[in-house]
């Protein structure tokens, strides 16, 4: 069952110690005929990641101007790492509805959006849907998202509550000064 999402941003997802496969791609229908496929992003996917980008830079601060941005844009495409949803077969570069950067080596999501004509249509929950597939049990997701006191961020706080995260603990200002706190979602052992 896909949910619908209030909002489609996510600043920064952990989790251990479980263990992460590469979960190359999901199929989920949005609608009746919409089907949505979760796939690694490629190279020719670029100038869409920069789109989704530059629509959440009020939030997150300037991406789309910075070298280190496109840097961990590259370096996630290339490691096969940045998953993004396009309509199922589009071919690789069409525009992006949601994309997310995950650290296997780290076990985090860095990145996560959805393109504002998507929203509140169940693309963020399906990249997170994705990734809690990728977990093994048992494991504790983090999201480190808006403090209480962001109004503009409450959307993305109800959306990581409805996903089962829970207040956590405070955690350093964004890099545009915004308060953020810390979300745990836990993967307890599944009993067979």
């Amino acid at each position: 069952m896909v949910s619908r999402s209030r909002c489609g941003m996510v600043l920064h997802i952990s989790f251990s110690p479980g263990k992460l496969d590469n979960g190359s791609s999901r199929t989920v229908v949005l609608d009746e005929d919409i089907a949505m496929k979760v796939q690694i992003a490629t190279r020719a996917d670029i100038p869409g990641w920069l789109a989704l980008a530059s629509q959440v830079e009020f939030l997150f601060g300037p991406m789309v101007d910075q070298p280190d941005f496109h840097r961990a844009l590259r370096k996630n495409i290339d490691r096969k790492s940045a998953y993004c949803i396009r309509e199922q077969d589009r071919p690789d570069g069409a525009p992006l509805m949601g994309g997310l950067f995950l650290s296997f080596r780290e076990h985090h999501i860095n990145w996560l959006a959805v393109d504002q004509q998507w929203r509140r249509r169940g693309v963020g929950t399906i990249l997170l849907e994705h990734v809690f597939d990728l977990i093994e049990s048992p494991a504790e997701l983090f999201v480190t998202t808006f403090g209480a006191d962001n109004l503009e961020g409450q959307p993305a706080r109800q959306f990581y509550k409805k996903m089962g995260f829970e207040p956590f603990t405070e955690a350093p200002p964004g890099p545009e000064g915004g308060s953020r706190e810390v979300f745990r979602k836990s993967f307890p052992t599944q009993r067979k």
